[in-house]
């Protein structure tokens, strides 16, 4: 596996993408005091080597249907990951699945179009082989998000 080199004008032209990923390149290099050309090459080169996987767009709340959304923990049989993670996997709207340390062993950013839309979710989950537990924090509001996705 090839270690990847990210230098800090790269670190920088990624935060810069990270607020805007449609920005120009002529503007990007402006920002960042570089040639429109050196700017295409790093480009390139981070896409190349796989730093920078795609762009996407941040949809506004207005055009979104309406969608409930909550953070799903769920704890796991030992030596049942894989298999879960694996039936989770099917499951459209679950938009993100981690792997994490503590009391559960995975969490999940769950995207319904309503609450009772939500409550089905949660009962297929929760029957899955391997499961033990589930807990569900509903998302209320967003006071931030630095995603851009």
């Amino acid at each position: 596996m090839t270690k990847i080199q990210v230098s800090e004008k790269d670190h920088a032209l990624l935060e810069v993408l990270r607020a805007n990923a449609r920005e120009p390149v002529a503007s990007l290099a402006r920002k960042l005091g570089l040639s429109r050309t050196t700017v295409q090459d790093r480009l390139r080169r981070l896409e190349e080597q796989g730093v920078i996987e795609g762009y996407t767009i941040k949809l506004a709340k207005a055009a979104v249907p309406q969608s409930f959304s909550a953070w799903v923990s769920i704890a796991v049989e030992p030596r049942k990951h894989m298999d879960v993670a694996k039936m989770l996997a099917k499951f459209p709207q679950i938009e993100v699945l981690h792997a994490v340390s503590g009391k559960v062993d995975l969490v999940a950013l769950v995207r319904a179009s309503s609450a009772e839309s939500m409550d089905e979710i949660l009962d297929r989950i929760t029957v899955l082989n391997g499961i033990t537990h589930v807990e569900t924090a509903v998302i209320l509001s967003t006071k931030l998000d630095r995603r851009q996705a």
